[in-house]
């Protein structure tokens, strides 16, 4: 809205789509109005069931029983490489099959980061819920900024003493930084900004 003016629609195409539309004053020092609306929608989070063998509750001891029951020179005579290992594999399997049991994991249980902490988780959520007051009106835009910051400035702080302490022990745990640098080298594909043709973000 412009003086009056209209110059923005909000436009669906589904019925009740979009709802509570209201003009939220100023943007800044400019004669537009701010306009907010809400999309009325459920949001389904979708969660990735996993399956992964649980070593935890393996019986190593009868696994290597059944293996050791094998008999190899039998099994494994006049076969060539490839014969020689389906066969082993599928008695490998078998054994695995009645010793090491399944268990299933969803995505939201994922392995955290290596520089996430307890403290930072409830910075985090102080910061979930500081967002959840200011988009309500309940609390002002300045301490929500506070909030932010601080929490942007521990997770920066929290991830260099994590890379500091790795480079320390490199000598004695190489296991744990090359899993650390694994980790940092895994990336997410998301979709990006859509620019224009002088080169700005496209609104």
């Amino acid at each position: 809205m412009k003086r009056g003016a209209m110059l923005d629609l909000v436009l669906t195409n589904k019925e009740r789509l979009v709802g509570n539309v209201k003009l939220k004053g100023s943007l800044g020092c400019s004669d537009h109005e701010t306009v907010e609306f809400k999309i009325l929608r459920a949001v389904r989070r979708a969660h990735s069931k996993l399956t992964t063998l649980d070593f935890r509750r393996a019986d190593f001891a009868l696994f290597r029983d059944l293996l050791g029951r094998v008999p190899c020179d039998k099994a494994l005579q006049r076969r060539g490489a490839q014969d020689s290992w389906l066969a082993f594999k599928d008695h490998l399997l078998q054994a695995q099959e009645r010793c090491i049991p399944i268990k299933r994991k969803s995505g939201k249980n994922t392995r955290r980061p290596a520089w996430m902490n307890k403290e930072l988780l409830h910075k985090l959520k102080d910061k979930k819920e500081a967002y959840r007051g200011w988009a309500q009106g309940q609390v002002a835009w300045e301490e929500y900024r506070e909030i932010v910051q601080a929490a942007r400035d521990q997770v920066r702080k929290a991830k260099v003493l994590i890379e500091l302490n790795g480079a320390r022990e490199v000598q004695g745990n190489k296991k744990s930084f090359y899993r650390y640098v694994s980790d940092k080298r895994k990336t997410r594909e998301n979709v990006g900004l859509l620019w224009n043709e002088t080169g700005d973000p496209a609104t």
